[in-house]
């Protein structure tokens, strides 16, 4: 196999780019005699000869992978584990969309989400910071599944909760795959809008992936209305609680500093204070709005100049003047101080504040001591297997997950 460098960033990294799993020779001259005789053939008849060209480069995509066990299944997608048949030691993911349907069972198509997935995955190929897509098929019943990099290690979520130790040198690598892998994303005008620890896939080399798009969306246009409805509650950012349209790469990066902040404290870093029944509904946003005030500090004029002006603003219950560093030193003490100031660099409430991605990869906590851990040295057990990479990409965008394993979290936090 070539190395990942050998792949343009600009072409999806399908196996067979790398010379593996490549139709044969007889059927590559079937196709190329196809396509010389539909230069030929009428309009009617080329129309046709090109739908079954098309179909014959898609059965012949689908026929290189081979599926295996059954790993898991959610709303929108069921997800096997598989293999190229050409070599079976190549593993991948296999993701079996699922169609939605109407009255009468009648479908209605893929779900919003799974065509965002696609096409972001597709437009940012390359990145060894994102999970990569290798190809997209159909089948014969109009199922379509798409064909991810096997990630056997499960992700960050499973990883801190494990009793595996890490250091603050396996933090400080990981976060700067993170922020590389955004700033990518950033710098092609796509925001991700869902980063969370079990988004965060550890593949086989113990570097990271960024998984599901699901939420993603271009922001190349100034001025474009947005869905505040985005990101993970935990995760998101005071300007979306306040139900802000207009908004930039500055939301990714506050979903940053509560990964980092989670993988110091192995614990979760703000979470509303409200039942697992109330979370997608108004008393969870109002309790991560409080969760974030007693945690951050509360917003006002004087340090968020127009924040009052946000479509769904108004005064928070709790008042707590802006948190200091000796505050986030007290809270997280191993994290150390240079870890701190890059905290607080990603997790001003003022977004306009808030440092970007290129900002954080340049900010002195990635030079200080100690030293990022090399990517052969990261751990790799603990994030719960390719099980959990399966629940990762069958979990409905913007969901909490095991909510059940954080019952009562809250108080403690708080108390």
């Amino acid at each position: 196999m070539e190395p990942r460098s050998a792949v343009s960033p600009l072409m999806p990294r399908s196996p067979s780019n790398l010379n593996i799993g490549s139709p044969s020779r007889t059927s590559t001259l079937a196709m190329r005699k196809s396509m010389a005789k539909t230069i030929t053939e009428p309009p009617s008849k080329r129309r046709k000869l090109d739908v079954d060209l098309a179909e014959q480069r898609n059965e012949a995509i689908g026929n290189k992978y081979v599926k295996g066990k059954f790993l898991g299944s959610g709303t929108y997608a069921t997800v096997y584990e598989g293999h190229l048949r050409s070599d079976p030691k190549f593993l991948v993911a296999i993701k079996k969309f699922k169609f939605i349907t109407g009255d009468g069972d009648m479908d209605l198509g893929l779900n919003v989400d799974t065509i965002r997935e696609i096409k972001y995955l597709q437009e940012l190929s390359g990145h060894p910071s994102l999970i990569q897509m290798y190809d997209i098929f159909s089948t014969k019943d109009q199922n379509v599944s798409m064909v991810l990099e096997h990630c056997p290690n499960g992700n960050l979520e499973e990883f801190y909760r494990s009793a595996i130790p890490y250091t603050n040198a396996d933090i400080k690598a990981w976060m700067a795959m993170l922020c590389r892998g955004i700033y990518f994303c950033h710098s092609h005008f796509v925001l991700h809008r869902d980063i969370k620890l079990n988004n965060i896939l550890i593949a086989n080399d113990g570097s990271i992936r960024i998984a599901d798009f699901g939420l993603a969306r271009s922001f190349a246009e100034p001025g474009t209305r947005m869905t505040p409805n985005v990101i993970t509650l935990w995760y998101r950012p005071l300007e979306l609680l306040f139900g802000a349209h207009h908004y930039s790469g500055a939301v990714d990066m506050w979903s940053i500093g509560c990964v980092f902040a989670e993988l110091i404290g192995r614990k979760p870093f703000m979470i509303a204070e409200v039942d697992e029944k109330d979370l997608d509904t108004s008393a969870g946003t109002l309790g991560q709005i409080e969760a974030i005030c007693k945690r951050i500090g509360t917003p006002n004029e004087d340090n968020w100049p127009g924040v009052s002006k946000l479509k769904d603003w108004f005064e928070p219950k709790t008042q707590q003047p802006l948190r200091d560093k000796s505050h986030f030193m007290k809270m997280l003490p191993t994290a150390g101080s240079s870890a701190v100031d890059f905290l607080m660099a990603l997790m001003p409430l003022n977004p306009l504040k808030r440092a970007t991605a290129k900002q954080a990869l340049q900010h002195s906590y990635f030079t200080s001591e100690p030293r990022p851990t090399e990517t052969h040295k990261l751990p790799r057990k603990g994030g719960g297997g390719i099980e959990a990479m399966a629940a990762s990409e069958v979990q409905k965008p913007g969901q909490v997950g095991g909510e059940d394993k954080y019952k009562g979290v809250a108080r403690k936090l708080f108390n």
